[in-house]
């Protein structure tokens, strides 16, 4: 489809502006045939949008708790009552993935707004203990103004509403910069945001240019960000050159242990998921798989047996692995098994493009053995559906292989035994850990990463505060001078233990 000139080539609400620009074509990775066309728009045209969107924040900041709440609550229910399968069928024609796993993304959306609808009314400040009697000494909590949010390919809708979600309950305004791949979606989901007041949404297209007007410009606040680490480092440093905050999440290279005390079965059909998900797609995929001794060859063939049962195909049709999303990520994913494979890795499983899925960037489920740290495939991310398998001799090697990363988003572990469950929770150096239970988030618990994997959470409380300021407050009922204000009496000049200031 083609986004004529009336359709949202960007949004603001409810007025759409028309198309600018050369087009961008979206192709099918499944296929390769052209499934819609995006614009460009120009920076006067960006700065238009952002005066509208800091005009209409300023009534939204002056509301009230409960009116946003209520207007969060109108956003959830239009989610959950449109018919929402020509968006989920847009993101598996743009990005490739299964139709289940689209049309489950944008299901599971309707929860965090009515989640952060409520938890913004909940808490507005805090009245300290005065230092002063008589003086009435608080903190209040305010929006930062406009907040830009930069999305990712893969998770194109849900990831932008965890911090969209916050962000408009603390009382911001939001600019959404929609992922290239995964713009048409976008636009389309975007009417569900017609519960909001005119213009304090929009959603702009476009390259990584626009991203870095927004995140430069005066007229934005604050910074929400997912993508890659080279790309989040750059974006932390623009927000950081302008003073504004950031919440960064940056992808990982993320570890599983599988103990010996583990169930095998569910460790495998596990990992077959945490690894193969949206085919390696995700931020939080498993990439290395770290198996202790004792149960090693038993893991490995239920893995390589589950692995089996996966099918390969267009993401509309019934299938488990769809393509991935372009000719540059199949490129780096089969670099990477080339490198595992020249430095002596055995592959066990896949490691080929498979025979009756020519056309399209498909790629097979690849299972690695026999490998080392001096393969590139223990150190990068791969975002793609490849999985290492390594032999260790217990769990506290396990530990140790596991956090020998500049990464440190998630981490899975699969035990039956309590105390390892309990210190793999403390030991294991990421930001989200899982014990037999992978992939799983919490509006209600914070995500994100260390080391190189972001900065800032996302997701319940801490995802709130990341856009709202506090300032503090002291208020005197009665005007009374103090008795250490200017002039100072001459005795105090030889204080030799001085005088508070409370």
């Amino acid at each position: 489809m083609t986004y004529d000139p009336q359709k949202p080539s960007y949004y603001l609400n409810p007025t759409h502006y028309p198309l600018h620009g050369t087009g961008t074509v979206l192709n099918d990775p499944a296929t390769l045939e052209p499934v819609g066309v995006f614009g460009q728009p120009t920076e006067d045209e960006i700065d238009s949008v952002l005066l509208r969107v800091n005009a209409a924040q300023k009534g939204w900041g002056a509301m009230d708790a409960k009116s946003r709440a209520q207007a969060l609550h109108r956003v959830a229910s239009a989610i959950e009552d449109t018919d929402m399968s020509t968006v989920a069928k847009l993101m598996t024609l743009e990005t490739g993935k299964p139709y289940p796993e689209s049309i489950g993304e944008i299901a599971n959306i309707p929860a965090v707004f009515r989640y952060y609808a409520e938890l913004a009314r909940h808490d507005g400040g805090k009245v300290a203990g005065t230092m002063q009697p008589g003086s009435f000494q608080y903190q209040i909590v305010e929006p930062y103004g406009v907040s830009v949010h930069v999305v990712p390919y893969n998770f194109p809708l849900i990831l932008g509403c965890w911090t969209i979600a916050a962000s408009l309950a603390a009382g911001n305004g939001i600019v959404l910069k929609a992922s290239p791949i995964g713009t048409l979606c976008t636009m389309e989901f975007m009417q569900v945001f017609a519960a909001l007041p005119d213009d304090l949404i929009a959603c702009l297209p476009g390259d990584g240019g626009v991203g870095k007007h927004l995140i430069a410009s005066k007229m934005t606040h604050a910074v929400a960000f997912t993508g890659s680490v080279e790309t989040g480092r750059a974006v932390a440093i623009a927000a950081a050159s302008a003073m504004k905050p950031a919440v960064i999440e940056a992808g990982g290279n993320d570890a599983c242990i599988v103990s010996k005390h583990a169930d095998i079965a569910v460790a495998a059909a596990g990992c077959v998921t945490a690894s193969f998900l949206q085919s390696g797609q995700v931020c939080t995929s498993t990439e290395r798989v770290f198996v202790v001794d004792e149960v090693y060859d038993a893991f490995l063939d239920a893995f390589v047996a589950r692995t089996k049962q996966l099918r390969i195909g267009n993401g509309l049709e019934v299938a488990e692995i769809g393509p991935l999303v372009s000719q540059a990520a199949r490129t780096k994913v089969m670099a990477l098994v080339e490198d595992a494979r020249s430095k002596g890795a055995t592959i066990a499983i896949g490691g080929e493009i498979p025979s009756e899925h020519p056309t399209g960037w498909f790629y097979a489920p690849t299972i690695l053995t026999d490998v080392t740290d001096a393969m590139d495939v223990l150190h990068s991310e791969a975002f793609g559906p490849v999985v290492s398998i390594v032999r260790v001799k217990d769990f506290d090697e396990a530990i140790t292989r596991a956090n020998d990363s500049d990464f440190g988003l998630g981490a899975c572990l699969f035990t039956n035994d309590l105390a390892e469950a309990f210190e793999g929770v403390n030991r294991l150096e990421a930001g989200m850990v899982w014990v037999n239970n992978p992939l799983v988030d919490n509006d209600a618990l914070p995500f994100g990463g260390i080391k190189n994997s972001g900065l800032g959470r996302s997701l319940s409380g801490q995802g709130l505060e990341s856009f709202r300021r506090a300032k503090m407050a002291v208020i005197d009922p009665k005007a009374k001078q103090a008795d250490w204000w200017y002039p100072y009496p001459d005795d105090w000049f030889y204080s030799s233990t001085g005088r508070s200031h409370s």
